[in-house]
């Protein structure tokens, strides 16, 4: 077996080669960062300083924001920094280190937006032992069985990879490390290697996106024992979650559960869940949810209020 410690570094094609489309991309991507920074970061203050959004839910809500910054800011900086210096160079620790990380903090929200179904589940269908079955203590195990399901994925998915042999060519056609993309540079066959990445990572994401399609669709079965006005602030909720699990899931799946192989239009789809998926949540949350719209208003305002006096 040839040294995997032949490639030091790789070369990390990116989004377009086209200097005129990176200062574009450079500018949007800024620009998309910023904007999942403040709306995420907004939504975690405002539901930490804010009494009445005291309920399971909201937690849940702020640690998807948490989430959210952390998955983002784990691809999207160095995704900002090739674009604008031009030097798509990562060396291999750092490229090890982007897959864990990613793949960590993706693997958590996925687990986390499957709790946040249950929870939802819980209080429609459940509503009189709702405070019985979400206390405190259920709320923080499921957060911590979220980051524990993330670490466990992540730490798979790592030490598949990082004991093969690279010895060359070391250029990725992609703008982050990635499993399928780094596969192709491995010089040994890695068949059996593909179906064990399929299995940790297309398979249980698809699997959790039929979970939460299933659990959706008896809360929307449930809704009809509900008063109109209980419909209304349901579906708003649920209706909420439903557009981030679609938003997060699909290009995801397609991505990630098949084969070994890559396609052109996979950098593209990945751009969707890494960058654009973190920066939309906030927006869906916030517009959808009236509750949440209305305590972010009224905590701002106050706090402007008090500054100026």
């Amino acid at each position: 077996m040839e040294p995997r410690n032949n490639v030091t570094y790789f070369v990390l094609l990116g989004l377009t080669q086209n200097p005129k489309e990176q200062k574009v991309l450079f500018v949007m991507f800024l620009l998309f960062y910023i904007l999942t920074l403040v709306g995420n970061l907004l939504i975690i203050m405002t539901i930490t300083v804010s009494k009445t959004l005291n309920s399971p839910m909201y937690f849940f809500l702020a640690s998807l924001s948490f989430m959210d910054v952390t998955y983002s800011s784990c691809i999207t900086p160095r995704l900002i920094s090739d674009l604008f210096l031009r030097e798509k160079i990562i060396s291999f620790e750092s490229c090890m280190t982007q897959l864990f990380t990613e793949h960590f903090f993706g693997a958590s929200e996925i687990v986390l937006l499957l709790v946040m179904a249950y929870d939802r589940y819980v209080a429609i269908c459940k509503p009189l032992h709702y405070l019985v079955i979400m206390r405190q203590r259920v709320c923080v195990v499921l957060l911590a069985v979220s980051w524990v399901g993330g670490f466990l994925h992540s730490v798979i998915q790592l030490s598949t990879v990082y004991g093969l042999p690279f010895c060359g060519p070391n250029v990725i056609d992609h703008f982050i490390c990635d499993m399928f993309p780094l596969l192709k540079l491995v010089c040994t066959d890695t068949y059996i290697i593909g179906i064990l990445v399929l299995a940790n990572g297309g398979l249980i994401c698809t699997l959790v996106f039929l979970l939460l399609l299933v659990s959706y669709g008896v809360i929307l079965h449930s809704l009809k024992n509900l008063s109109q006005e209980g419909r209304r602030k349901a579906l708003q909720t649920c209706g909420s979650h439903i557009t981030v699990v679609v938003c997060f899931f699909v290009p995801s799946i397609f991505v990630n559960a098949r084969p070994a192989k890559t396609f052109p239009i996979d950098k593209s789809l990945s751009v969707f869940y890494t960058v654009i998926s973190p920066m939309l949540n906030p927006l869906i949350y916030s517009l959808r949810n009236s509750e949440l719209s209305n305590s972010m208003k009224k905590v701002w305002r106050r706090n402007i209020i008090a500054h100026f006096k």
